[in-house]
This record gives structure tokens, sequence and C-alpha cells, in this order.
């Protein structure tokens, strides 16, 4: 039995009587901490890269796509970050199943990997002055890989989390994972926002940009090790026992044609939560500097300010979902992004300091809705012999689709339209979606995970 666990005595009454004395898992809170910050930190690399190539979007168009048009090269930035995303569900389809046959601890160390390894290569490609066409190529290379990679990572971490998580914490929790989504954009916001201010535009074009790429490297190796000392989860753990050992290969139909309620029910969740993550926290800062014209080095310090605002947020937003439950903190985030899109935009394109502050602060905390909730929420969905596969699947399509195609989508439909509006009426249709999906989610705060025992966290001093 692995040390994380131990099984309730059976003179124990559990959960008001709903589940049979002696049918709990008992985690230790201290093995609990350590999975949630090695899944945390991984989440956390991974958005570290995606925060510097947004915000270094507009250096990068010009080092690996010369074009007399800023435009143009804008679009051809965010084309090659949007083919990251065609290849996700190719990852999810590999690594999710895979997950839910020999462990979500082995797959998420190779994710860990491979995701620094693709950042890493980005930092040592050649610019298109010096090989050509040959560089957004290899650019494009390593964008495949990262998103191949990051088809296993989101999906494993939350489903890591929640599995180790006692279930009347699973909200507080599983926010900390958002809370790493944060703190890796902070980062690499933050070193792009520093070079930017202390090196000149040659510099920066010459060598600077990789510096940010480059860090991915150490960063990986730190993860990684945090990773491979982590045991399996709680949940994955009994599947395996119950199997006598050998877990049985699911068939990737069972996935997906015997989950297909929850399947749609996590595309429409992570669609509202992507399209308005990706908004605000990729697009806005090209938008403010490329569509508005607004000082870069400002702009790039507004976002900051407003994700370090919902970073102080999240884990009180998180255990508020502990409390009050998934379903209705969910729903006020889709509620207001449907009222308050156009108001908040408004603000924005007003270009004042304190009115982009504001807007940005206002999308900002009603994103907190969703990086709070989710990362508890969408593992719910699905039992856990199929958890980490069909939460991939799921969640990678709806990504694909929708979330990591945001910038590109809305850049395009401002260059058709002319319509500045374009990102507030994007995300109010998303926020319907959403709510819809909401409407017809079940709330599983304080519950057992599907297919799994009830979980509780051993008092400190308690028995191991």
């Amino acid at each position: 039995m692995s040390a994380a666990t131990v099984t309730a005595p059976r003179s124990v009454s559990l959960t008001k009587g709903r589940h049979r004395p002696g049918d709990a898992t008992v985690t230790d809170p201290a093995l609990v901490r350590r999975a949630v910050k090695a899944a945390a930190l991984g989440n956390a690399m991974e958005w570290f890269d995606f925060g510097v190539y947004s915000y270094i979007a507009v250096t990068l168009g010009k080092v690996f796509f010369p074009s007399g048009n800023p435009t143009a090269q804008l679009l051809s930035t965010f084309g090659a970050f949007a083919a990251a995303f065609l290849v996700r569900p190719l990852g999810g389809m590999v690594f999710g199943p895979l997950g839910d046959r020999v462990g979500r601890q082995k797959v998420l160390a190779v994710t860990m990997i491979m995701m620094a390894a693709g950042t890493f290569a980005i930092g040592l490609i050649p610019s298109y002055a010096s090989i050509g066409v040959g560089a957004p190529l290899l650019l494009l290379a390593a964008r495949l890989v990262q998103g191949f990679s990051t088809g296993g990572e989101y999906a494993g971490a939350s489903t890591f989390i929640a599995e180790y998580a006692p279930d009347r914490r699973r909200g507080f929790l599983g926010s900390w994972l958002e809370f790493g989504t944060l703190a890796g954009y902070i980062g690499g916001a933050g070193l792009v926002t520093l070079m930017t201010a202390l090196l000149s535009d040659a510099d920066l074009l010459t060598w600077g940009w990789r510096v940010p790429f480059l860090i991915a490297g150490p960063m990986g190796i730190i993860g990684l090790y945090l990773r491979l000392r982590l045991e399996e989860t709680p949940a994955f753990a009994a599947e395996v026992e119950k199997a006598e050992a050998s877990r049985p290969k699911v068939p990737l139909r069972e996935m997906v044609a015997g989950q297909w309620k929850a399947l749609l029910l996590c595309m429409g969740l992570v669609l509202v939560f992507n399209v308005t993550d990706y908004m605000l926290l990729s697009y806005m800062p090209s938008y403010l500097t490329s569509e508005l014209h607004y000082d870069e080095t400002h702009g790039l310090l507004v976002v900051l300010g407003v994700m370090a605002l919902m970073m102080v947020v999240q884990p009180f937003a998180g255990a508020l979902t502990d409390r009050v439950g998934r379903r209705p903190v969910i729903a006020a985030g889709c509620a207001g992004f449907l009222f308050l899109s156009v108001p908040a935009l408004l603000l924005i394109r007003q270009g004042s300091l304190a009115a982009v502050g504001l807007g940005m602060a206002a999308l900002g905390l009603l994103l907190v809705c969703f990086t709070a909730a989710m990362p508890a929420a969408l593992p719910a969905l699905f039992p856990t012999r199929v958890r980490y596969g069909s939460l991939s699947i799921g969640f990678n399509v709806s990504v694909s689709l929708f979330g990591g195609t945001t910038p590109l989508v809305v850049t395009a439909l401002i260059g058709a339209t002319g319509n500045m509006m374009m990102p507030a009426y994007y995300m109010m249709a998303a926020a319907v979606i959403g709510g819809f999906a909401v409407w017809r989610m079940a709330e599983s705060a304080g519950r057992p995970l599907p297919g799994s025992a009830p979980s509780l966290e051993r008092a400190p001093g308690g028995p191991a």
C-alpha cells in the first residue's frame, strides 16, 4: 500500500453514512503538499513559455517573419502559436490513455522533459536573416513538440492534484495549479518587460529575445526532479490493486463514446475558461500595443499587475468553491463575462492608465472564477478508470479549436471588420456556451471523485 494513504478504521463513520465505514483513503498532508507543488511547477513552466511567447510576439514577428506589415507579422507569429494547439489533441490521445494505463506520475515526468526541451530549443533557433525560411520552420517544429507534450500536461496535473486532495479541500488545493499558471505568466512576462525596458531594440532583436526561452532548461530539470520523487495517486493505486497489479487497457472508444455526455460538458467548460484566459493573458498585451498603440512597457506592466492581483485572490476563490460549490462560482464568471465584457473593453479603449487598469482588473477577477474552480471541477466529470484519458481528449480538443486560436481569430476578425470591440463579443459568445455547460453539470464540491473512495486528510500528528 502507498505511503500516501492508509485505510480508515472500520469503526469510523464517513460522510454522514453515505459510504460504508472503512471505504476511504486518508491522505498524508505532507505528501499532498508535495504533489501540489510538483504539479503546479510543471504548469508554471508551461505558461512561462506561453507568457514569454505572447509578450514578445512583436519581436518574434520581426525575427522570424520579416515583413513591412506589422499586422502580418503579428498574424504569422500567432499562427505559429496556434499551430501548437493543433497537435494538442494528438498529445492528449497518446498521454491521456497512457496515464490511465501506466500511471499519472510517469507520464507527467515525460511531459515535463518534452516541454522543457521544446522551449529551450526555441532559444537556439537562428533568425530568418541567418538561414531564411528554415527559421520559421524550426520555430514551428519546436512549437509542435511543446503542443504535443502539453496535450498530456494540464489534464494530468489536474488529475494528479484532484486524486491526492481530500474531498473537502479539493477546490482549494486544485486552485494552486492555476496559481502556478499565473506565476509562470508573471515570471515570463516580467522577464520580457524587464528586458524590453533595459535593452535597446537592436539588442532585443539580436540576442535578448533568446534569454527567456533558454531559462526553460534549468526549470525543466527542477520540475523533473520534483515529479520523479512523487508516488502514484491513491485513486490510481486503488485501481491497480483492484486489477491485481495489472491495469487493463481501456479502449479509446470507451474514453470517448462511453463518456460522450461528460466530454461535451468538459468541452463547453474548457471553451469559456480558455477563450477568456487566452484573451486576457495572451492576446490583450498585443491588442494594447498593436491595435490601440498603447505604450508597450506600460501595457505589459498593467497586465502584470492584473495577474498579481489574480494570484492573491486565487487560493481564497478556490476555498470558496469548497464552501459554496463549483457551479455557483463558474456560473458567476459566465454571467460576468456576458454582461461586463463590453463595459470593460470600453474602459480599456479609453487608453488612460487608470481606465486600462480598471478594465483589465475587472476581466481578471472574472477569470479567477474559472481558474479557481476548473482544476477541481473538470477531473470530477470522469471516473478514475478513464479520468486522465477522457479529460485529456475533451480538454485538448476544446483548447485547440477555441482557446489557443483566440489571439489569431480575434486579430483576423478585427482586421476583416475594423471593429475594435471584437474581443468583447468573442468573450460574450464563450460565456453563453459556458453557462449552458454549467447548467447541465452536477455539483462535485465535497464529494468523492467518480469511481474513487471518499478521501479524508489525516490530522497532524495522527497515525500514518
